[in-house]
């Protein structure tokens, strides 16, 4: 699957656009994902999350990269 959260499983939505003369089309509400530098079964990984998953708390965000002593 292209567009999901990794962590709760969220997929687009699907449903109609209804006009004012209620002619209705197809249409998708995508959800708000992210990239994001994570911490997933104790190593940093870069992974798609959803905002909602990323404002509660779901997500452990990874410690900045060290840089290597010069």
């Amino acid at each position: 699957m292209a567009q999901h959260c990794q962590f709760c499983g969220k997929t687009p939505m699907s449903g109609h656009r209804v006009s004012h003369a209620h002619n209705v089309s197809n249409r998708k509400w995508h959800i708000n994902l992210k990239s994001v530098h994570a911490v997933v079964d104790g190593k940093p990984q870069k992974v798609q999350a959803c905002t909602r998953c990323i404002r509660s708390g779901k997500i452990t965000k990874a410690p900045p990269r060290k840089k290597p002593a010069a």
